[in-house]
């Protein structure tokens, strides 16, 4: 915990933290807001399960991905923010809380958006978010003089922006085109709020905690990937027997390892710590856990389809499977393996990527996760040797 200057009981200046802290490790008020987060994420997965299986592909992929961004740039956000100012003082903790309340709030209202492109109950959430987040960021104005102008930037942007919202939930009802193209312009002007702000004065982030933070929530996201493959083995237990319930299971159980093996490999993340590489970094992991989340519902797709509780026939519901792993490879690519990786161990992820959009054609469920589990290995040996 940062020892800032108490200013009153119970409240202390929002100082910024030494970057280069030994034993930096998350907070249980981090892991408790992790938590909170993925309870959004996994009600967008059950809407996208939904989607596929009831044949509704543009229905599911399309708000699913929409919805999935708010939550996701929220999360990052207060995270960044977390590792440069937590000082852990009873307003930090305060305004922590009405954040989680805001995300909470959107994950009531995911159900009602796939449905209906209701946004109500989400900018609602997403809003009272980043008011918590503005006040954040106000406070570290007024007890960081040298980053002032950086911290102001980003309350500015972040009111700004929620100006943007609360105008176009004003606004509805709109056609599905124009809802979608005025959704990508607000997502647009959030993107560009931190590219401003940061350009004014990098804040004091760290490093190996930014790193522990992402892989603690990626690990919390692969979780909805087991809850599909206790789905079909509860089928087994229900009496439903089905070989394919054991198959889907212990693909799961394999793909699942792949993709955690994969991500939690020797080379570290984020190995520079420059302006570029963190927002590369920072951002390409929307695709990361974008595709960790939907592979999840994509064997929850094939639950339901091998049941017989589904319109979609069992390809699409291998390519649920198959889609979300190659782009979920893909995105630790561009994170990591091609920044810390030479050839030829540098190629091997987009290579075997494009195998696993192959492979469903000929072997279905099992090659995929024969490709997923093949990919650690010869990953391994490129890059490790026999030290893998």
């Amino acid at each position: 915990m940062n020892n800032g200057l108490k200013l009153f009981s119970g409240f202390a200046a929002m100082t910024p933290r030494n970057p280069d802290d030994a034993h930096r490790a998350a907070t249980p008020l981090e892991l408790l807001f992790d938590l909170v987060s993925v309870i959004a994420i996994a009600s967008a997965a059950v809407g996208l399960h939904h989607g596929l299986a009831e044949a509704h592909y543009a229905e599911g992929i399309i708000p699913y991905v929409a919805v999935f961004f708010p939550i996701w740039w929220a999360w990052m956000n207060y995270t960044w923010f977390a590792s440069a100012y937590d000082n852990d003082d009873t307003l930090f903790r305060l305004l922590t809380m009405l954040i989680m309340a805001g995300a909470l709030t959107m994950a009531a209202g995911v159900s009602y958006f796939f449905k209906s492109n209701e946004l109500a109950l989400i900018v609602a959430g997403f809003v009272v978010m980043r008011i918590g987040m503005v006040a954040l960021w106000l406070r570290a104005a007024s007890d960081d003089p040298e980053r002032r102008t950086t911290c102001l930037t980003y309350a500015v942007g972040l009111i700004l922006a929620q100006a943007y919202w609360v105008g176009l939930l004003v606004f509805q009802p709109a056609s599905s085109g124009a809802f979608f193209l005025l959704f990508g312009l607000g997502v647009a002007i959030e993107l560009t709020v931190p590219a401003l702000a940061e350009r004014q004065g990098m804040t004091p982030w760290h490093r190996h905690h930014i790193i522990e933070r992402y892989g603690l929530l990626n690990i919390i996201v692969l979780g909805e990937t087991l809850l599909a493959g206790s789905m079909a083995l509860a089928q087994i237990g229900e009496g439903q027997f089905r070989a394919a319930h054991v198959h889907i299971a212990l693909s799961t159980i394999v793909i699942l390892f792949a993709m955690w093996w994969t991500y939690f490999a020797k080379e570290e993340h984020l190995q520079h710590k420059t302006l570029f590489s963190a927002f590369s970094w920072g951002y390409g992991h929307f695709f990361i856990y974008l595709a960790g989340a939907a592979t999840g519902a994509g064997f929850a797709c094939l639950v339901d389809i091998v049941s017989g509780h589904a319109e979609a026939p069992l390809l699409v519901g291998d390519y649920a499977v198959a889609v979300p792993v190659a782009i979920y490879f893909l995105g630790i690519w561009f994170v990591r393996d091609r920044v810390a990786l030479s050839a030829p161990a540098v190629w091997v992820l987009p290579a075997f990527a494009g195998l696993i959009l192959v492979v469903p054609l000929l072997f279905g469920l099992e090659g995929i996760a024969a490709v997923a589990a093949l990919t650690v290995y010869v990953r391994g040996k490129f890059a490790c040797g026999d030290d893998w």
